[in-house]
């Protein structure tokens, strides 16, 4: 199980990014915690009850990343 979070800021796409506590990419501010999940698939669902344009990043959720 991995930890989750969501950026609270959007990408310049318009996305709220969902990354592992492990990511590079995980910011240190402006992230909410998601839960702890066994893929990023229902992290990305429980993103997108906040934030409805919400996607996996492509580093460390690429089973969830759409283009």
């Amino acid at each position: 199980m991995k930890k989750y979070y969501v950026n609270q800021t959007k990408q310049s796409n318009g996305d709220h990014e969902v990354h592992t506590d492990d990511c590079r990419y995980l910011p240190s501010a402006n992230r909410k915690y998601l839960g702890e999940f066994s893929n990023c698939k229902p992290a990305v669902t429980e993103a997108k009850k906040t934030y409805s344009k919400s996607n996996g990043c492509k580093t460390c959720c690429n089973d969830c990343h759409t283009s």
